[in-house]
């Protein structure tokens, strides 16, 4: 099943339709090649069509969110980036805290330490959007052992 697909089928078990305004920020969203921001998100949609707002972005992009289409994550800067997921599985991200780069990780990875979560403190973890800070290996091969 494709992306749009999939999104058309969310949208009628929710009775709503795929207006012209969501179909142009889900295309948007398959040409990024990096997490995104939502005024990168609208910068896009806006060169394509001026008549879209920024609020629209903002809703749209929410209610991808909640149909699991869109992962959203601050990478600890303070801006929230929005990633498209389409058909994949819910990832999570390592954010080196030296360097900014973003990794994801898959669900499977976390699975036994959210298992080991619920087991030891009877807490159930959210799965989805987990962001875990720290070095990655190119800075740690280079010493940078602390991002102060």
């Amino acid at each position: 099943m494709s992306c749009k697909e999939l999104l058309l089928q969310h949208l009628h078990e929710r009775g709503l339709r795929l207006t012209p305004q969501r179909e142009l920020v889900l295309n948007v969203l398959h040409q990024l090649e990096a997490p995104s921001t939502a005024e990168e998100i609208y910068a896009r949609v806006h060169a394509i069509s001026a008549s879209v707002d920024i609020s629209t972005v903002y809703r749209t992009l929410d209610l991808f969110q909640e149909l699991h289409l869109v992962a959203a994550f601050d990478p600890g800067d303070g801006l929230r980036r929005y990633e498209h997921l389409g058909v994949e599985a819910p990832h999570h991200h390592l954010v080196c805290r030296s360097c900014g780069k973003v990794s994801d990780v898959a669900l499977e990875t976390l699975q036994p330490l959210i298992a080991q979560l619920t087991a030891t403190s009877g807490f159930l973890a959210d799965a989805v959007g987990l962001t875990i800070p720290g070095l990655c290996a190119a800075c740690c091969a280079k010493g940078l052992l602390s991002a102060d």
